[in-house]
């Protein structure tokens, strides 16, 4: 079984926490337990993300190799009712469950993006909780490591990634500047799909996308240079070029089949 089969086949368990369900890459773990979803269950050998995010991530190793494990949380005023509990309206909605089918795609597509290798979800009475487990991108750091960098071809290599994924029709819903990470290459993965939804690719959402990430950049650059600036207009310039270029390539696909 693939891994867009194994996504849609989610795997029921009950343990002290309640009754919920995991999904999982087959290729990569013939064997998966929802336990690789506590960082209690790798003890000390579970390192907490210091860098961006709300505290719940944790990179881990195991039979599979390097991974991140994050627990979803709530943000803004939803948070003072509940940090990690969501509303329960069916498996469907599950968000964990949602994410890892994204991710799943999209890597298989080719995209830069992390392979996820286990979700699942807790059911806890009218709610539920959840949780993710994505491959490591080996030596990869921030991208917000860059910002007094303008200079840096990881400007370019960002909109380029950008708009592959625009292109696929991928809208991010938190595109900033912690969730795209440079890898020993100089090539950028973009990370954290959480309510990330597919559409046309249309102008509007993209260039708010990109708006969004122009002020993630601006708010970490307060008390310094403005050097973002001149580096985000070489992302803006390279995203434009590739993401006409890829569009270019597919009309043509259809003209000439």
């Amino acid at each position: 079984m693939g891994i867009l089969a194994a996504a849609l086949d989610a795997q029921p368990f009950r343990d002290e926490r309640g009754t919920g369900a995991i999904v999982f890459d087959r290729a990569r773990l013939p064997q998966a337990s929802a336990a690789w979803l506590d960082p209690a269950h790798w003890s000390d050998a579970a390192e907490p993300v210091s860098r961006g995010g709300r505290g719940a991530a944790w990179f881990v190793s195991g039979d599979f190799g390097q991974a991140v494990l994050r627990h979803y949380r709530r943000g803004g005023l939803a948070a003072r009712l509940s940090a990690d509990r969501y509303l329960w309206l069916g498996e469907a909605r599950v968000r964990s469950l949602a994410e890892f089918r994204l991710m799943s795609e999209l890597h298989a597509a080719g995209l830069r993006v992390p392979a996820p290798l286990l979700a699942g979800y807790w059911r806890d009475g009218l709610g539920y909780r959840a949780a993710i487990l994505v491959e490591r991108v080996e030596g990869a750091r921030s991208f917000a490591e860059w910002l007094f960098q303008p200079e840096s071809p990881a400007w370019e290599a960002a909109g380029l990634s950008i708009a592959h994924l625009h292109h696929a029709g991928v809208e991010h819903a938190d595109l900033n500047a912690n969730n795209l990470l440079v890898d020993p290459m100089g090539r950028v993965w973009i990370i954290d799909f959480d309510r990330g939804v597919r559409r046309a690719p249309e102008s509007g959402w993209r260039h708010a996308n990109l708006r969004r990430l122009a002020r993630s950049l601006a708010k970490l650059s307060q008390g310094g240079s403005n050097d973002w600036e001149r580096g985000f207009a070489r992302l803006r310039d390279a995203y434009e070029h590739a993401f006409a270029h890829a569009a270019h390539h597919l009309a043509r696909g259809k003209d000439h089949p």
